[in-house]
């Protein structure tokens, strides 16, 4: 029998009392410290961010994002307070239009966090190891109804965008079944019609996705708010579960492995961000971190990122 690899993602908010210590709130930074954590709770990424240049001058330093994240980790580590205030990293943040006093879209704020510190990386080898720390490679496969035209493209992706809704529009339950939608076959016909160069018209087509390259840490994003029916955007709070250790076989071809993850809160704090429609502020997770395990290594609680 095959050796099956195991994986272990980390959605962690940080430790209480080992490691990195927390943050203040200094102006809405909630949804900032909680991907901050998320972050430096990733030892894979603080050893790139230890690894980093120091900028040379003043002002470069203020304006560098990898060196405030450098800084705010040494003080998170070294504090003997309960909580530390990550005020030179917004400061530096503010000159990439990421202002206090916003509440931002946790999904949006992570990739242009990871960009920013992505394209300061001033080591190419250090950039690139980021790259495939948290890259998905998806490979899509499209086939021309009318005369079986095939094409294919490779893309990367820092997160995967799950939907709550099936294709008829009915409520998703699990995470398994968000990602068995999201991978499944879909018909691009319509609107959605495409050129085919063999048939010279538009045609129909089946477009399949496939994951080719998993990373060893793995986002996933809940897609929790919509506009469809509205003019003004709405929070989709109906539950949707998702497992401590996640069969990623379930949803992608079978050469693919395991998922689980990790962190600080216990199992039973985790299934309280499920979704529930008699919450007042909807808590729901929205953004899952998923960090690689050994194979040694058997269970551990785990937590996700909630964001109101």
């Amino acid at each position: 029998m095959k050796k099956t690899e195991h994986l272990r993602y980390l959605c962690s908010a940080g430790e209480s009392h080992k490691g990195p210590v927390g943050l203040y709130n200094i102006g809405q930074t909630c949804c900032l410290n909680c991907l901050l954590q998320v972050f430096i709770m990733n030892l894979n990424f603080t050893k790139i961010l230890k690894s980093i240049t120091m900028p040379r001058e003043l002002e470069e330093r203020k304006r560098s994002v990898p060196y405030q994240l450098l800084l705010l980790l040494e003080k998170m580590q070294d504090s003997r307070l309960r909580a530390v205030r990550p005020v030179e990293l917004v400061c530096c943040l503010q000159n990439y239009n990421v202002p206090l006093f916003v509440e931002h879209d946790a999904a949006q704020l992570f990739l242009t966090l990871w960009n920013l510190i992505q394209s300061q990386i001033t080591d190419s080898e250090l950039s690139e190891r980021l790259k495939t720390l948290y890259t998905v490679t998806i490979q899509e496969s499209l086939v021309c109804l009318d005369c079986d035209k095939k094409s294919h493209r490779d893309s990367s992706m820092l997160t995967l965008s799950l939907p709550l809704f099936d294709t008829d529009s009915q409520p998703l339950k699990t995470l398994e079944d968000s990602l068995h939608c999201f991978f499944q076959p879909r018909m691009l016909s319509g609107k959605n019609k495409c050129f085919c160069k063999k048939c010279g018209k538009m045609t129909s087509w089946q477009q399949t996705l496939k994951v080719t390259s998993s990373p060893p840490t793995l986002t996933l994003h809940l897609m929790r708010f919509s506009s469809e029916n509205s003019s003004k955007t709405q929070k989709v709070i109906h539950p949707l579960s998702f497992p401590q250790s996640l069969d990623f076989s379930k949803a992608l071809p079978a050469e693919q492995d395991w998922w689980d993850s990790e962190g600080q809160a216990t199992w039973e704090d985790i299934k309280r961000t499920y979704g529930n429609y008699y919450l007042y502020w909807g808590e729901t997770a929205y953004l899952l971190v998923y960090k690689k395990i050994e194979s040694q290594l058997v269970n551990s609680p785990a937590t996700s990122m909630m964001v109101r």
